[in-house]
């Protein structure tokens, strides 16, 4: 069943229709060759010059004034304004052009390509005197543009977060202002690639669909194959293939990974990200700190030309080096109680007199986590690495080489929230079954996040994966401080939404 459509979509319907008895083709095919756009025609307009430029974009608002109007077009970089003479754009007597097509059948919205010469108005406006005009797009519904009062105050303003995220298209185009921080983050990525090229790692592609799930603690998404007749998993992590093309022989892998997790949304969590993960052959977690140092600190620099960052009320400079805290350090440093020699009852009760929720499925790296995490994480705000997690909590990192029951494991914590996980990654296939079999026990007791134990993985480091650095970075919570933007949602063109109300479809 067709939905009904407003007074305004009606009426644009109509003159579309109008169009087409007039002979033009309101969404056509031929190609539009512009040669420039409204930032480049400002910037390099010499006065005196009739420049002739090619452009298209979005008609955004129009004064009509009897022969002449003056309008404005946005295109990819930004707004620009344009003379439209009657007497220009329509030859001979036949004014159709201007007093019917732009005048009458033309919207706020509708696509137009220009041709003509760049002047100055009387008022000192770089403008485009439009020779030729052409419909290249009819709009079908009305943008929801803000309108602004005699006062100067706004009203109606595309704000409304949830309709913003859903309808990202229209966000781009009333509020232009949002693409800085995609550009951002586009350039976030490439920075960290170029980074990581320059050091000849290879940049890789592994599965996304998984036969079992690996390489974090995490619930998974599940599907099934038809013709393979298998139950299948997005996956929560790529770690664990990785790892298999060092053990192949590759020195240094990474790659740029959307990853999937079956759990809760918050304005910090999306249910699908992007990490990037990075493995590197006979190198260790402290060769890797300081590779995240300065990897973040030039992306920082590429994209803002300082290390220097305002990210809300807080000010964080990336400038190497960064502070380090152990994991018991930290705990004890906010909390002030060592927690190194306790064992699972005592730190569940630690734990419930420091007002953490608790449940029969912790054991106790899950009791240290949520310690860490409600107690420390927070307070964390200038980027920190905390290292040497306890053993229970890292099923994929390799025992400490100077302390008995920790990893050498680090995470990098900035305004508050994980940015990076790393390990010197485990290579012994004996503890690593065993580390397996403890998140099968894990899993009996409750723990869903627990993992799956992996033949295949298994049989692989079996064959010898050398000494080897691995790290997941996380490129959405990274785009989050880069851009000093509050919600992941600012940084995702499309975040995930719940089902959408059917009168707002309809909107």
């Amino acid at each position: 069943m067709s939905r009904e459509l407003s007074e305004q979509e009606i009426v644009r319907r109509e003159c579309l229709q109008k169009l087409i008895e007039l002979g033009i083709n309101p969404y056509p095919a031929e190609l539009f060759d512009i040669n420039n756009n409204s930032v480049n025609i400002k910037k390099n307009y010499t006065e005196g010059e009739e420049t002739e430029v090619i452009i298209a974009g979005r008609l955004m608002s129009r004064r009509i004034m009897g022969k002449a109007s003056f309008a404005e077009i946005q295109d990819s970089e930004g707004r620009i304004q344009i003379y439209v003479n009657r007497d220009e754009i329509s030859e001979g007597e036949d004014k159709t052009m201007y007093n019917t097509i732009f005048k009458k059948l033309l919207d706020i919205g509708d696509i137009i390509g220009i041709k003509g010469t760049v002047f100055v108005t009387k008022v000192g406006e770089i403008s485009v005197k439009v020779k030729e005009l052409s419909v290249l797009t009819k709009s079908l519904r009305p943008l929801p543009l803000p309108k602004v009062d005699a006062d100067g105050t706004i009203h109606d303003a595309f704000t409304d977060p949830e309709k913003r995220y859903r309808q990202r298209y229209v966000d781009l185009v009333v509020n232009p202002h949002v693409k800085e921080a995609f550009i951002k983050r586009t350039k976030l990525t490439n920075s960290m690639r170029d980074f990581l090229n320059k050091k000849e790692y290879l940049e890789v592609e592994t599965p996304i669909l998984q036969p079992l799930y690996g390489g974090a603690a995490a619930r998974p998404f599940k599907t099934h194959h038809n013709t393979l007749d298998m139950e299948l998993y997005l996956r929560i992590a790529n770690e664990l293939y990785l790892k298999r093309l060092i053990v192949g022989g590759f020195d240094g892998v990474y790659e740029f990974s959307k990853d999937f997790r079956n759990e809760g949304m918050s304005r910090f969590h999306n249910p699908e990200f992007t990490q990037m993960e990075l493995y590197v052959a006979y190198k260790d977690y402290t060769w890797m700190m300081d590779l995240v140092e300065e990897m973040v600190e030039k992306i920082a620099l590429d994209l803002h030309g300082k290390t220097e960052i305002q990210v809300g009320d807080n000010l964080i400079n990336f400038q190497r080096p960064w502070k380090r805290y152990t994991m018991y350090e930290a705990i004890k440093h906010f909390t002030g109680i060592d927690i190194s020699k306790m064992d699972e009852k005592t730190m569940t009760n630690t734990a419930k007199k420091l007002g953490v929720s608790v449940d029969k499925s912790m054991g106790r790296g899950k009791l240290i986590d949520e310690i860490f995490g409600e107690k420390c994480e927070g307070q964390l705000i200038q980027p920190t690495f905390i290292t040497d997690y306890p053993v229970e909590m890292s099923p994929l990192a390799k025992k400490h080489r100077k302390h008995e029951g920790l990893v050498e494991r680090f995470e990098a914590i900035c305004n508050g929230k994980e940015i990076c996980n790393a390990f010197s990654e485990l290579n012994d296939p004996i503890d690593q079954r065993a580390r397996f079999e403890e998140q099968l026990e894990l899993g009996k007791r409750g723990d869903d996040e627990a993992m799956l134990l992996d033949e295949d993985f298994l049989r692989a480091i079996e064959y010898g994966m050398p000494p080897t650095a691995g790290l997941g970075i996380g490129i959405d919570r990274l785009s989050m401080i880069m851009t000093n933007s509050n919600s992941i949602q600012d940084v995702l063109f499309f975040p995930q939404m719940k089902a959408e109300n059917k009168s707002n479809s309809e909107e």
